[in-house]
């Protein structure tokens, strides 16, 4: 058989595998296969399929690398699509790609919350008002805490501030940059959260009153005076000028952060 003959075979191979991976993920995202649920055997997606077990191993291969299954040896695979990961799987790719740099991170989750609070100070009732309110007490004293702890009310804090917008996908995008600047914090000042946050009390607890007072303008001036000060504290820290992404130190500290939250779901942190 010549070489013409075989190039064919390969297309064709190819594009079942294709086809495969894309009923199987359209499955998965339409919720005929929910998070959770077990898929079945290679050897029985392949008898379904038509296919060989190698052309199913590729396709499952695909569906880890887009967060929408896990798989373990002996244990078959398991659906994973949830909202959240997904999410995070596609933002730690553009971060990743695109070189983006501590500043990127800061400055957009500054326009994110800038939006969340716009919304929520129209959508949030007094009640989720009152546990944004106890969530800002509890960062009051960061200083004693110890750095996960001090990490877990922060999280908890700005995520709360986001859910306020009753928005999905701003929810999402939030919560993932979040975890990733408070851990970007955490590596920055050498464990020391609290010289970057412990001092921006008050101003957390501004934006709460900005809020109960449904002062939409006015929450937006604080929470972009909040992101300022933060960014302008990590500065001046000794890695504060290592804050590009050609550092490699920054660039592996990045990575890792990234990997790490995509692969925990980034929960939100401390009740």
């Amino acid at each position: 058989m010549t070489m013409n003959q075989q190039q064919p075979g390969k297309i064709y191979r190819k594009r079942v595998a294709d086809q495969i991976l894309e009923d199987l993920r359209g499955q998965i995202l339409s919720g005929v296969l929910p998070h959770g649920a077990k898929l079945p055997s290679e050897r029985e997606l392949a008898a379904q399929y038509g296919v060989s077990g190698p052309t199913i191993r590729e396709a499952i291969r695909v569906l880890t690398a887009m967060g929408l299954v896990s798989s373990k040896n002996g244990s078959g695979s398991t659906v994973t699509a949830q909202s959240d990961t997904l999410i995070a799987v596609s933002i730690a790719a553009v971060v990743q790609f695109g070189n983006m740099n501590a500043r990127d991170v800061f400055g957009l989750l500054a326009v994110l919350n800038t939006y969340a609070v716009q919304l929520a100070a129209e959508r949030a009732t007094d009640e989720e008002i009152a546990l944004l309110r106890q969530a800002a007490e509890r960062t009051a004293a960061l200083d004693t805490d110890s750095v996960d702890q001090a990490a877990g009310k922060l999280k908890n804090y700005f995520h709360m501030l986001a859910g306020l917008s009753h928005h999905p996908l701003l929810i999402s995008l939030c919560r993932f940059i979040t975890e990733v600047q408070i851990g970007l914090a955490v590596e920055m000042s050498g464990g020391k959260l609290e010289r970057i946050a412990g001092t921006l009390y008050g101003a957390r607890m501004e934006i709460v009153e900005a809020l109960e007072r449904r002062e939409a303008d006015r929450a937006v001036e604080l929470v972009q005076g909040y992101h300022r000060r933060v960014v302008e504290r990590i500065q001046k820290t000794q890695r504060g000028e290592e804050m590009t992404s050609s550092d490699p130190g920054f660039s592996q500290v990045m990575a890792s952060l990234l990997a790490g939250n995509v692969a925990l779901g980034y929960g939100p942190g401390e009740n």
